[in-house]
């Protein structure tokens, strides 16, 4: 069993310590063997790292059972505008941008996805509405997708997997406060040098423009924060 030592982690964070911290061996049922790929042992040692509960032979079958992978080229879309978000992503390989368009054609980004987080619309996808988002891969992707009757089968029966959802959820809410509270209390600069610190692979992962377009700030206005930064 392993400890979960994530309260008070956003997404990102969640990922790096279970990355960094679990240790997970294959069992050895063949028939799990067989059924899981790689992508899938991802997912065990997600779930497990994060709930700090195992998941038996039975279990992985189920969980390989009810997920799809698939694969996303880069620029291609997870989700658009206008649609219904029907499926949420765990992002095996690759990354995200989840933003929207307003009237005069700005583009404001809302969240990034990187390995070994999860991608979705949840409005849309719980309220079944169409969303008022794109979610755009920015490199060649691979996720594991769940439709909402997978998820709800999932928790019924995979206790594990429940209390990874319900963290997964209880640090979405953590997550959109503080970029509430960040966009109404910090200045750019304070932005900015909180995302090095909380999210430090995003300046190594996404361009300059779109760090500024999740920060709220012009590119201009980030390359000299940057220039003192530095």
């Amino acid at each position: 069993m392993y400890t979960n030592n994530i309260v008070g982690k956003n997404n990102s964070e969640i990922s790096s310590l279970f990355v960094q911290n679990v240790e997970y061996r294959m069992p050895g049922d063949p028939a799990v063997r067989t059924l899981a790929g790689p992508a899938h042992w991802e997912l065990f040692k997600y779930i497990t790292a994060i709930s700090g509960m195992s998941l038996s032979n039975q279990q992985k079958t189920l969980i390989v059972e009810s997920v799809k992978l698939k694969k996303l080229r880069k620029r291609q879309y997870f989700l658009q505008e206008g649609d219904i978000c029907k499926y949420i992503g765990f992002i095996i390989k690759g990354s995200t941008r989840m933003f929207s368009i307003n009237e005069r054609g700005q583009e404001s980004i809302v969240a990034f996805g990187l390995e070994n987080t999860w991608i979705t619309d949840q409005a849309s996808f719980n309220q079944n509405e169409c969303s008022g988002y794109h979610i755009e891969v920015m490199e060649d992707t691979e996720l594991l997708i769940l439709n909402r009757s997978q998820i709800e089968l999932l928790i019924a029966s995979v206790p594990a997997f429940a209390q990874m959802f319900s963290e997964y959820q209880k640090q979405q809410l953590i997550y959109n406060q503080k970029r509430i509270n960040a966009a109404l209390s910090m200045t750019a600069e304070e932005r900015y040098y909180d995302l090095l610190k909380n999210q430090p692979q995003y300046s190594m992962r996404f361009s300059q423009n779109m760090l500024a377009c999740y920060l709220g700030v012009k590119p201009e206005t980030l390359s000299r924060i940057r220039k003192h930064h530095i």
